[in-house]
């Protein structure tokens, strides 16, 4: 039986962390979707289609990974694609709070749903996708936080 995994997120932009994660999820699972969350109490740096395009550009083609983007519920998106397993990923303590919440709930509403926590690799531990974009947004050089379309990305859109 093939376990399908979903790393959800926002993904505005990607990092080389969001790579990471999801490489390591196929460790997990068979088969990984990675969702990007629309959230529309949010207004995201760019829209749900280039976060895709973005996230195709980092993580390459490997028929094990699906790029699809949702609106709702987790739990009643892992019922759609048929998935077994929630990747997250937790860089500090802080993260941990929110994070359990939500394993709780999704466990609530879809009872064979797991959560695993992943933590990222030690040289991508700081790395969030908010810190990226105001890097970028002064200027500063993302090259080695984002993949290169993912940089090129946030350059065209600062430098208007």
């Amino acid at each position: 039986m093939m376990r399908t995994a979903i790393y959800p997120g926002s993904f505005d932009p990607p990092t080389r962390g969001h790579e990471d994660l999801v490489r390591r999820s196929l460790l997990l699972a068979d088969r990984v979707v990675v969702a990007v969350a629309v959230n529309v109490s949010k207004q995201p740096l760019f829209p749900v289609e280039e976060r895709l395009q973005m996230l195709r550009a980092a993580i390459g083609d490997d028929p094990r990974i699906s790029f699809q983007s949702f609106d709702g519920l987790l739990a009643e998106f892992a019922k759609r694609v048929g998935a077994s397993v929630i990747v997250r990923g937790l860089r500090a303590i802080s993260d941990f709070e929110y994070e359990f919440q939500m394993a709780l709930m999704n466990r609530q509403l879809h009872p064979s749903l797991e959560t695993v926590f992943l933590v990222p690799a030690v040289d991508l531990t700081y790395l969030s996708s908010s810190l990226v974009r105001e890097v970028a947004r002064f200027g500063g050089d993302v090259g080695s936080l984002v993949h290169p379309a993912v940089a090129q990305a946030l350059a065209s859109r600062f430098s208007r």
